[in-house]
């Protein structure tokens, strides 16, 4: 059983880790699209809706698909007060509870929440209110979707590494260098 659940939490933790991986490479392409639709605007005098919603989706693909890659490396912003001195044991209690108490009750509201959103969006092919617009607004929804799943998936992870330290079946993670 520890080991089935140490396992769960290693193959969340890789698939997680290679989305986030994966949807980095959107930065290069709004750096690329932004510095295009600049330069578009401003030297030839041309604007480009499409491009810039481009911009718009690559940066919600961006942050929807690693938010859940960037919980694991321990990056979010967190009240690190007591935790960062606490003993190995209560930094695993506070992040049980986190993710039992807190994460994954969000993470269950979003999904209730969005699912008609998305389903909407889905039945009638939304599209960009603009004539030239992409008409893929939603595949944008269904990214609140996939950021839903991928960050309740990390927060069954962070619990289950929680909970196997607690009973002393694996190592405390290392707490949060100070910034």
């Amino acid at each position: 059983m520890v080991d089935r659940l140490a396992a769960i939490a290693a193959g969340i933790d890789r698939f997680n880790a290679a989305i986030g991986r994966t949807v980095t490479w959107c930065l290069i392409g709004m750096v690329i699209v932004q510095v295009a639709v600049v330069l578009m605007r401003y030297v030839l005098g041309i604007g480009s809706i499409w491009l810039s919603e481009t911009i718009l989706y690559a940066h919600a693909t961006l942050f929807m698909g690693a938010a859940a890659w960037t919980l694991q490396a321990r990056g979010h912003v967190r009240v690190d007060i007591f935790y960062a001195d606490a003993a190995p044991r209560t930094r695993a209690l506070v992040d049980l509870a986190g993710a039992l108490f807190l994460l994954l009750p969000f993470i269950g509201g979003l999904a209730w929440f969005a699912l008609p959103y998305v389903t909407r969006s889905w039945a009638i092919l939304e599209h960009s209110p603009e004539a030239s617009g992409l008409p893929l607004v939603f595949l944008l929804k269904t990214l609140i979707l996939l950021f839903a799943l991928l960050l309740g998936l990390q927060g069954i992870a962070q619990a289950a590494r929680a909970w196997l330290t607690l009973v002393g079946a694996a190592p405390a993670p290392a707490p949060r260098p100070h910034h």
